[in-house]
């Protein structure tokens, strides 16, 4: 038995990254898995590794910066699999910007993306779950800058710490109906997105990853696939009654100094 049997997961987001590795987990304990992004060549591969290892996958193409794209993911699930039992958000831009030299335009980027996205497809999947009248699970991926993060990622944080008050308030106002939402802050994580990003905006070499886990105290990254079985847990009956819970899940102690 695995821990997601029969269900239907749709993760936004999903054809790279952290969201790739949780479609692969949730695959993995049973689950029917749409995955939606914005490019289709990634996300049809992922579809067709993941057919390729006996699980049930389905590719929505989506451009998640649009709020009706970002309801239409859930509703071409629904179309195809009579339902939505969890959502994993897991799109995220992580684009540079301080407070002094963000454009409007790059803060609407970021607020489309970052909080946007995850707001409409929520209210499209709670919807689902609700005219049912069926229990759901949602997993927002955060990040653990939204405590505060670095001077170069102000409209970033700004994004993600609006998510995080959304996915409590949303988890409160659901409740009765059994639909739990939860959220993962998540720290420095080994992606394919991030290594693009150190070359872009860091001037990083290709050494960067093997520099960057030697400074680190667990000597390593933050591991998609070790996020991915967390996630996989709290879309998962096994997590109980645990909602509206934002749970830290990094190397660094939020209030620790040396």
């Amino acid at each position: 038995m695995g821990l997601l049997d029969d269900k239907v997961v749709l993760v936004n987001g999903g054809s790279q990254g952290v969201g790739a590795a949780i479609a692969r987990a949730a695959v993995r304990e049973g689950a029917v898995v749409a995955v939606s992004g914005r490019r289709p060549e990634p996300g049809e591969a992922l579809v067709a590794e993941l057919t390729e290892a006996g699980g049930k996958a389905l590719f929505v193409r989506a451009d998640l910066a649009d709020a009706e794209q970002a309801k239409a993911s859930v509703a071409e699930v629904v179309a195809a699999y009579g339902r939505v039992d969890c959502l994993v958000n897991s799109a995220g831009l992580t684009s540079r910007g301080t407070l002094l030299d963000t454009t409007p335009e790059l803060f609407d980027q970021h607020i489309a993306i970052n909080l946007k996205a995850p707001f409409f497809a929520m209210q499209a999947a709670v919807a689902d779950m609700v005219g049912r009248k069926a229990p759901g699970t949602i997993v927002n991926i955060i990040t653990s800058s939204a405590h505060g993060g670095q001077p170069f990622l102000a409209p970033y944080v700004a994004a993600k710490a609006g998510l995080i008050g959304l996915t409590r308030n949303a988890a409160h106002a659901h409740r009765w109906d059994r639909v739990r939402i939860n959220g993962l802050n998540i720290g420095w994580t080994a992606t394919e997105g991030e290594d693009a990003t150190q070359k872009a905006f860091h001037a990083a070499g290709d050494d960067w990853l093997e520099q960057a886990a030697a400074r680190l105290p667990m000597g390593k990254l933050g591991q998609p696939d070790e996020i991915a079985d967390f996630v996989v847990l709290l879309l998962s009956d096994r997590s109980g009654v645990v909602t509206g819970s934002v749970i830290d899940w990094d190397q660094n102690v939020l209030g620790g100094l040396d």
